[in-house]
Protein backbone atom coordinates (compact mmCIF):
# COMPACT_ATOMS: atom_id res chain seq x y z
CA UNK A 1 0.00 0.00 0.00
CA UNK A 2 1.37 3.40 -1.03
CA UNK A 3 2.16 5.60 1.85
CA UNK A 4 0.35 8.67 2.44
CA UNK A 5 1.64 12.27 1.58
CA UNK A 6 0.73 15.54 2.18
CA UNK A 7 1.25 18.90 0.12
CA UNK A 8 0.21 22.26 1.04
CA UNK A 9 -0.78 24.99 -1.90
CA UNK A 10 1.26 28.62 -1.17
CA UNK A 11 -0.21 31.79 -2.59
CA UNK A 12 2.30 33.86 -4.36
CA UNK A 13 1.42 37.08 -2.64
CA UNK A 14 4.36 37.97 -0.97
CA UNK A 15 7.75 39.34 -2.37
CA UNK A 16 11.04 37.74 -2.14
CA UNK A 17 12.73 36.87 0.61
CA UNK A 18 9.61 36.34 2.57
CA UNK A 19 7.78 34.00 0.55
CA UNK A 20 11.06 32.20 0.36
CA UNK A 21 10.87 31.87 3.99
CA UNK A 22 7.15 30.15 3.23
CA UNK A 23 8.41 27.81 1.16
CA UNK A 24 11.48 26.56 2.91
CA UNK A 25 9.33 26.20 6.10
CA UNK A 26 6.84 23.83 3.95
CA UNK A 27 10.23 22.08 3.55
CA UNK A 28 11.40 21.98 7.45
CA UNK A 29 7.60 20.85 8.07
CA UNK A 30 7.77 17.66 6.35
CA UNK A 31 5.94 18.70 3.49
CA UNK A 32 6.18 16.07 0.27
CA UNK A 33 4.61 19.01 -1.98
CA UNK A 34 4.02 22.83 -2.53
CA UNK A 35 1.99 24.36 -5.23
CA UNK A 36 1.24 27.41 -6.16
CA UNK A 37 -1.76 28.57 -7.91
CA UNK A 38 -1.05 29.89 -11.59
CA UNK A 39 -3.23 32.90 -12.42
CA UNK A 40 -2.86 36.63 -12.22
CA UNK A 41 -4.84 37.24 -9.59
CA UNK A 42 -6.93 34.91 -7.70
CA UNK A 43 -10.87 35.86 -7.35
CA UNK A 44 -9.43 39.53 -6.99
CA UNK A 45 -6.78 38.94 -4.46
CA UNK A 46 -3.39 41.15 -5.33
CA UNK A 47 -0.79 41.33 -5.78
CA UNK A 48 -0.67 37.80 -7.00
CA UNK A 49 3.28 36.95 -8.38
CA UNK A 50 4.27 34.83 -11.57
CA UNK A 51 3.77 31.43 -10.55
CA UNK A 52 6.70 29.73 -12.96
CA UNK A 53 8.92 32.43 -11.65
CA UNK A 54 8.30 31.94 -7.91
CA UNK A 55 8.38 28.14 -8.77
CA UNK A 56 12.04 28.93 -10.00
CA UNK A 57 13.21 31.09 -7.38
CA UNK A 58 11.11 28.19 -5.06
CA UNK A 59 13.30 25.35 -6.73
CA UNK A 60 16.88 27.01 -5.28
CA UNK A 61 16.25 27.64 -1.91
CA UNK A 62 14.94 23.90 -1.32
CA UNK A 63 16.62 20.77 -2.12
CA UNK A 64 13.29 18.20 -1.33
CA UNK A 65 9.96 19.15 -1.70
CA UNK A 66 8.33 18.51 -4.64
CA UNK A 67 6.88 21.79 -6.53
CA UNK A 68 4.33 22.52 -8.89
CA UNK A 69 1.37 24.50 -10.31
CA UNK A 70 -2.29 23.83 -9.60
CA UNK A 71 -3.14 24.32 -12.22
CA UNK A 72 -1.47 25.80 -15.46
CA UNK A 73 -3.50 26.42 -17.86
CA UNK A 74 -4.52 27.94 -21.90
CA UNK A 75 -6.43 30.89 -20.34
CA UNK A 76 -3.10 33.12 -20.72
CA UNK A 77 -0.06 30.84 -21.63
CA UNK A 78 0.90 29.56 -24.64
CA UNK A 79 2.75 25.46 -24.85
CA UNK A 80 6.13 27.07 -26.36
CA UNK A 81 7.05 29.76 -23.23
CA UNK A 82 5.19 27.28 -21.18
CA UNK A 83 7.44 24.57 -21.84
CA UNK A 84 10.70 26.56 -22.03
CA UNK A 85 9.93 27.63 -18.06
CA UNK A 86 8.89 24.67 -16.89
CA UNK A 87 12.01 22.87 -18.39
CA UNK A 88 14.51 25.21 -16.39
CA UNK A 89 12.40 24.75 -13.35
CA UNK A 90 12.73 21.13 -13.54
CA UNK A 91 16.68 21.38 -14.14
CA UNK A 92 16.88 23.99 -11.19
CA UNK A 93 15.19 21.68 -9.01
CA UNK A 94 16.99 18.48 -10.14
CA UNK A 95 13.80 16.55 -11.56
CA UNK A 96 11.24 17.83 -8.55
CA UNK A 97 8.58 19.74 -10.62
CA UNK A 98 5.46 18.38 -11.42
CA UNK A 99 2.56 20.49 -13.47
CA UNK A 100 -1.41 20.45 -12.77
CA UNK A 101 -3.28 21.66 -15.85
CA UNK A 102 -6.24 22.72 -16.67
CA UNK A 103 -8.39 24.18 -18.95
CA UNK A 104 -8.72 27.63 -17.51
CA UNK A 105 -11.88 29.48 -16.16
CA UNK A 106 -13.89 31.61 -17.15
CA UNK A 107 -14.34 34.25 -14.11
CA UNK A 108 -13.24 37.83 -14.81
CA UNK A 109 -11.36 37.86 -11.02
CA UNK A 110 -8.79 35.58 -11.91
CA UNK A 111 -7.86 35.33 -15.62
CA UNK A 112 -10.86 34.44 -18.03
CA UNK A 113 -11.24 36.47 -20.85
CA UNK A 114 -7.60 38.21 -19.68
CA UNK A 115 -6.07 38.33 -23.43
CA UNK A 116 -9.43 39.78 -24.86
CA UNK A 117 -11.52 38.57 -28.15
CA UNK A 118 -14.11 35.96 -28.26
CA UNK A 119 -15.42 34.37 -25.35
CA UNK A 120 -14.04 30.60 -26.20
CA UNK A 121 -17.34 28.42 -25.91
CA UNK A 122 -17.20 25.21 -23.38
CA UNK A 123 -16.42 23.03 -26.69
CA UNK A 124 -13.42 25.38 -28.37
CA UNK A 125 -12.16 25.31 -24.17
CA UNK A 126 -12.41 21.73 -24.39
CA UNK A 127 -10.68 21.56 -27.91
CA UNK A 128 -7.62 24.17 -26.59
CA UNK A 129 -7.48 22.49 -23.31
CA UNK A 130 -6.57 19.03 -25.45
CA UNK A 131 -4.28 20.95 -27.91
CA UNK A 132 -2.13 22.62 -26.01
CA UNK A 133 -1.55 19.83 -23.71
CA UNK A 134 -0.15 17.09 -26.30
CA UNK A 135 1.48 20.24 -27.54
CA UNK A 136 3.27 20.93 -24.41
CA UNK A 137 4.03 17.05 -23.99
CA UNK A 138 5.80 16.82 -27.39
CA UNK A 139 7.90 20.16 -26.84
CA UNK A 140 8.55 18.58 -23.45
CA UNK A 141 10.48 15.21 -24.60
CA UNK A 142 12.81 17.17 -26.16
CA UNK A 143 14.62 17.97 -29.57
CA UNK A 144 12.92 19.80 -32.64
CA UNK A 145 9.49 20.54 -32.65
CA UNK A 146 7.16 21.54 -35.38
CA UNK A 147 3.74 21.66 -35.36
CA UNK A 148 0.59 23.57 -36.95
CA UNK A 149 -2.62 23.43 -34.55
CA UNK A 150 -6.10 25.00 -35.10
CA UNK A 151 -5.71 26.84 -32.32
CA UNK A 152 -1.60 26.51 -30.84
CA UNK A 153 1.27 26.02 -33.17
CA UNK A 154 5.33 25.95 -33.11
CA UNK A 155 7.73 25.95 -35.67
CA UNK A 156 11.15 24.39 -35.57
CA UNK A 157 11.18 24.73 -31.53
CA UNK A 158 14.57 22.88 -30.26
CA UNK A 159 14.11 22.01 -26.36
CA UNK A 160 17.56 20.65 -27.00
CA UNK A 161 17.92 17.51 -24.26
CA UNK A 162 14.04 17.83 -22.75
CA UNK A 163 13.92 17.58 -19.09
CA UNK A 164 15.76 15.80 -15.96
CA UNK A 165 12.24 13.32 -15.40
CA UNK A 166 12.04 11.25 -18.57
CA UNK A 167 10.11 11.40 -20.65
CA UNK A 168 9.56 14.76 -19.58
CA UNK A 169 8.18 16.50 -16.20
CA UNK A 170 4.76 14.36 -15.23
CA UNK A 171 1.62 16.18 -15.70
CA UNK A 172 -1.62 16.40 -13.62
CA UNK A 173 -4.86 16.83 -15.43
CA UNK A 174 -7.72 18.82 -14.15
CA UNK A 175 -10.66 17.51 -15.60
CA UNK A 176 -14.53 16.50 -14.83
CA UNK A 177 -16.05 15.91 -18.26
CA UNK A 178 -15.31 12.56 -20.21
CA UNK A 179 -12.89 14.19 -22.79
CA UNK A 180 -11.13 15.73 -20.08
CA UNK A 181 -11.08 12.65 -18.20
CA UNK A 182 -9.66 11.15 -21.78
CA UNK A 183 -6.92 13.39 -21.60
CA UNK A 184 -6.09 12.91 -18.17
CA UNK A 185 -6.25 8.97 -18.70
CA UNK A 186 -3.88 9.32 -21.91
CA UNK A 187 -1.30 12.19 -20.95
CA UNK A 188 -1.58 12.01 -17.03
CA UNK A 189 0.75 10.65 -14.50
CA UNK A 190 -2.13 11.43 -12.05
CA UNK A 191 -5.78 13.38 -11.86
CA UNK A 192 -6.41 16.57 -10.16
CA UNK A 193 -10.48 16.55 -8.66
CA UNK A 194 -12.57 18.54 -6.27
CA UNK A 195 -14.88 15.00 -5.87
CA UNK A 196 -16.02 14.08 -2.45
CA UNK A 197 -17.64 11.04 -3.65
CA UNK A 198 -18.76 8.53 -6.69
CA UNK A 199 -20.54 10.59 -9.70
CA UNK A 200 -20.18 11.41 -13.55
CA UNK A 201 -16.60 12.34 -12.86
CA UNK A 202 -15.89 9.10 -11.06
CA UNK A 203 -17.57 7.66 -13.67
CA UNK A 204 -16.03 9.42 -16.49
CA UNK A 205 -12.72 8.32 -14.93
CA UNK A 206 -13.06 4.62 -14.77
CA UNK A 207 -14.50 4.78 -18.67
CA UNK A 208 -11.33 6.86 -19.80
CA UNK A 209 -9.35 4.73 -18.04
CA UNK A 210 -10.17 1.63 -19.52
CA UNK A 211 -10.41 3.50 -23.40
CA UNK A 212 -7.10 4.36 -22.70
CA UNK A 213 -6.04 0.78 -21.55
CA UNK A 214 -4.62 2.10 -17.79
CA UNK A 215 -4.91 -0.32 -15.56
CA UNK A 216 -4.75 -0.25 -11.79
CA UNK A 217 -0.65 0.37 -11.60
CA UNK A 218 1.38 1.95 -8.91
CA UNK A 219 2.44 5.47 -10.21
CA UNK A 220 6.31 6.29 -11.17
CA UNK A 221 7.98 7.53 -7.78
CA UNK A 222 6.80 11.09 -7.09
CA UNK A 223 4.66 11.58 -10.13
CA UNK A 224 1.36 11.89 -8.35
CA UNK A 225 1.13 14.16 -5.26
CA UNK A 226 -1.29 14.02 -2.56
CA UNK A 227 -4.53 15.87 -2.97
CA UNK A 228 -4.58 14.35 -6.88
CA UNK A 229 -6.91 11.44 -7.76
CA UNK A 230 -4.48 8.76 -9.06
CA UNK A 231 -6.25 7.85 -12.79
CA UNK A 232 -7.85 4.35 -11.87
Amino acid sequence: MTEPRTGTVIWPMQSWPEAGDLWRRAEELGFDTAWVYDHTAWRGATPWYDAYTTLAAAAATTSRIRLGTLVTSPNFRHPVPTAHAARTIDHISGGRLTLGIGSGGTSRTSDGGILGGPEWTPRERAERFTEWVDLLDRLLRGGETTVEGAHYSAREVNMGPGCVQRPRVPFLIAATGARGMRLAARQGAGWVTTANGPGPATRSSSSACRASGWTRRAPQRGATPPGCGGCC
